[in-house]
């Protein structure tokens, strides 16, 4: 369990496994950069697999966690290790292949959206139930996977879309069944390893140089409303809620120009 890689013939893998549902605690964000960041440096590696074991790729950073640790340091923590695991597969010197399986929530979207190719079981689902857990971040990279407006509903409504509907829009290659996920991974992997190595990571370089957006810099301003969330004590109501499976007390309405006896 926790994250294992392997390499074989130019092809990385790296296999997240974190029961029960693939949420990273801290420690886990951070782990998972320095992997994708090492094996993308290592001049045998050609193309790199990001997947994971279990019902599903990810459902972001562990609640849990985060409610157990007095003050803002889990928070801080998960907001730097989400930060460095998206950038690490965004800064990777050669391709990742994203393999997705059943949900895809919060974080995933982070991972997958930064990554150049995605393959997604026909179960797969990819959602930001952010506002439900009063946070906010990683639209930056919903946005490179849905259109603009679809992106929009999906963070009010925090209702997700299928691996189906993104075939549609391009952003995944391919659906097959889950039983062939991780070979269909492998055979498009396989394609990108017999290039040469050079020019794969020069190709890497060339099209993060033409990005139109910087999503390193548009995920950091995500994450100062998620921080503001927290200081406003809204944020602290909806992870307890979510931890002690209950309703979320949305009370927070701004009275502010209301009387003194209104």
């Amino acid at each position: 369990m926790g994250i294992s890689s392997s390499v074989d013939a130019g092809i990385a893998e790296v296999v997240v496994d974190h029961p029960p549902v693939n949420a990273l605690d801290v420690a886990g964000w951070f782990e998972l950069a320095d992997t994708v960041t090492a094996l993308g440096r290592d001049p045998e590696v050609r193309v790199l697999i990001l997947a994971a074991a279990g019902k599903g790729f990810n459902a972001g950073v562990d609640i849990k966690e985060m409610q157990a640790t007095e003050g803002f340091e889990a928070l801080l923590g998960a907001n730097r290790g989400c930060f460095a695991a998206f950038a690490a597969v965004y800064d990777c010197e050669v391709p990742v292949i994203a393999a997705v399986n059943g949900y895809c929530l919060g974080g995933g979207i982070g991972l997958v959206g930064n990554a150049d190719i995605i393959v997604a079981s026909d179960d797969a689902t990819f959602g930001l139930p952010e506002v439900d857990r009063g946070a906010l971040g990683a639209a930056t990279h919903l946005a490179r996977l849905v259109p603009q407006h679809k992106m929009r509903a999906m963070v009010y409504t925090a209702e997700p879309a299928t691996a189906q509907e993104l075939a549609r829009y391009g952003s995944v290659l391919e659906v097959v069944p889950r039983d062939e996920l991780r070979s269909t991974a492998r055979t498009v992997a396989a394609g990108i390893a017999e290039k040469s190595g050079t020019v794969i990571r020069a190709a890497k370089q060339s099209l993060n140089g033409i990005d139109p957006i910087d999503v390193k810099r548009s995920y950091r301003y995500e994450q100062g409303f998620t921080f503001e969330l927290n200081l406003s004590g809204v944020a602290d109501e909806a992870r307890d809620a979510f931890v002690d499976k209950r309703d979320v007390d949305n009370s927070d309405v701004d009275n502010s120009d209301a009387g003194p006896d209104d």
